[in-house]
């Protein structure tokens, strides 16, 4: 999408592709770079994933929310869903009618092979995983796994394109927005630009290390544990992404396993 203040007037195909020309020639342009086949083949095991889980996670909730109707009450939870549409199924008593049990073991049915369907696309990723030096050096990283470390590799390419690890952690939505004026420097909430997707999972991978935090008394998780106290676990897990993201950049610039401090 071209800035609209590189545009001289009204919208058209003409000032479109003036004002194309005009930003392609400013030296402080970021471009974005072409991604390989191989990185298209990886993003696009992940976003099929994602729309499996997507699918799984709906279906749940239809069983619960057709259970509920029936009087039958279920947690939140596909372990629960697993667990307990057999059972139920088999029970006799719970006056539950032919054709709605038929329908039931469809649906059941219909998960288990989402299921599958996850787990073999997973395993396609663990397979790019082992084969890849990139990623085996990212998942050294606390807090970056299997899904971390294939998505960011899928989608950085050349390392080279950033400067530094605060380029990676802006181009992935977590540092600071700012709207300063005046003079005045104010910096709000994490800018939450670039990829939705990866920028989740980093989070998620910082929560996972937070909340491990107290067992460890190395001097990351000393940090963690202090801004844990003063911020609580929301903002920690995000500092951790936005350091996990700058870890990153370091590791696959240097092409070295990361090194934890004593």
């Amino acid at each position: 999408m071209t800035p609209s203040f590189y545009f001289k007037s009204n919208k058209s195909d003409a000032a479109d592709a003036e004002a194309i020309c005009e930003a392609a020639q400013r030296p402080t342009m970021r471009f974005v770079p072409a991604k390989s086949i191989q990185q298209q083949d990886i993003q696009s095991v992940h976003r099929i994933r994602s729309q499996a889980v997507a699918r799984r996670t709906a279906l749940a909730n239809q069983i619960r929310g057709l259970l509920t109707e029936y009087g039958v009450i279920m947690p939140q939870g596909i372990s629960y869903i697993r667990k307990h549409i057999p059972m139920i199924l088999e029970d006799a008593e719970n006056d539950l009618t032919a054709l709605f049990r038929e329908l039931l073991s469809e649906l059941y049915d219909e998960m288990v092979h989402l299921d599958q369907r996850v787990d073999m696309l997973e395993q396609k990723l663990v397979v790019i995983s082992v084969q890849n030096p990139d990623c085996q050096r990212l998942l050294t990283i606390p807090g970056i796994g299997l899904l971390t470390a294939t998505a960011l590799v899928a989608a950085i390419g050349d390392i080279s394109v950033f400067k530094n690890g605060r380029e990676l952690a802006a181009w992935l939505g977590l540092v600071p927005r700012q709207h300063s004026t005046g003079g005045m420097p104010t910096l709000l909430g994490i800018s939450k630009r670039g990829d939705t997707y990866l920028r989740t999972l980093l989070i998620h991978g910082g929560r996972t290390v937070v909340r491990v935090a107290h067992k460890y008394e190395d001097r990351r998780n000393q940090w963690i544990k202090e801004l844990d106290q003063r911020r609580g676990k929301n903002i920690s897990a995000v500092a951790v992404a936005n350091k996990n993201a700058r870890i990153a950049w370091a590791v696959l610039s240097k092409k070295e396993s990361y090194q934890a401090a004593a």
